[in-house]
């Protein structure tokens, strides 16, 4: 009785793991209805007779993107808005472009892992681990180098040579989102209070006040 009785439990925590992961999709695909009205955790499905090809491709990826601004850098998506074939299938994909020491400045992705291929130049990468170590793992890549960073760590890349460059990502979801951390903080809107940034950081109130305003 015992043992049927531990067999039961096993099975029941065995299943709970299965059900407490990621559904697979029941379709061979969900091409997102921008227009759709129900609000879902995505976008709910086109009528798949009305599908087409387009629904499934994007062109531009050969592109350089516009690099002449602050920060030297420009990101072309091929995210779920730019493909809607791409909804429920976890997937997506960016091409950064680098002006000489240009740079994505530090960052998150709340939704996706990302996993960068460097096709031009020498780009600096890194992320820092969460506490309490909060260690900042970096390296600089050659054109052909692979650099994974991890689902929600904050991340960077930066051009560190004087010619362009470029790198194209894979990120692990359909729309992995972003939060620039600078904007996130500095640019929010309304504003956080000057006096809670400024007992966070340990500046005084008119620093902040000036960062604020750079956002």
């Amino acid at each position: 009785m015992a043992h049927a009785l531990g067999t039961f439990v096993a099975l029941a925590l065995a299943f709970t793991v299965v059900w407490a992961t990621d559904s697979s999709p029941l379709q061979d695909f969900c091409v997102a209805d921008m227009s759709g009205q129900v609000l879902v955790n995505g976008f709910t499905c086109k009528n798949p007779d009305s599908v087409q090809a387009s629904d499934f491709h994007f062109s531009g990826m050969h592109v350089i993107g516009n690099t002449s601004n602050a920060m030297g850098s420009s990101v072309t998506p091929a995210f779920v808005f730019q493909i809607s074939g791409l909804n429920t299938l976890g997937i997506s994909l960016a091409r950064l472009d680098f002006a000489p020491w240009g740079l994505i400045p530090p960052h998150t992705h709340p939704r996706a892992t990302e996993i960068l291929t460097v096709l031009e130049g020498q780009i600096e990468v890194g992320f820092v681990t969460s506490n309490p170590g909060n260690r900042h793992i970096s390296k600089v890549l050659k054109k052909g180098d692979v650099f994974v960073f991890p689902v929600n760590l904050v991340h960077y890349q930066r051009n560190v040579g004087n010619t362009n460059a470029a790198a194209v990502v894979a990120l692990s979801s359909q729309n992995p989102g972003v939060i620039a951390i600078g904007s996130a903080i500095f640019g929010s809107t309304p504003d956080i209070s000057t006096d809670v940034l400024a007992k966070a950081f340990q500046v005084s109130n008119n620093v902040i006040s000036d960062l604020q305003l750079k956002f």
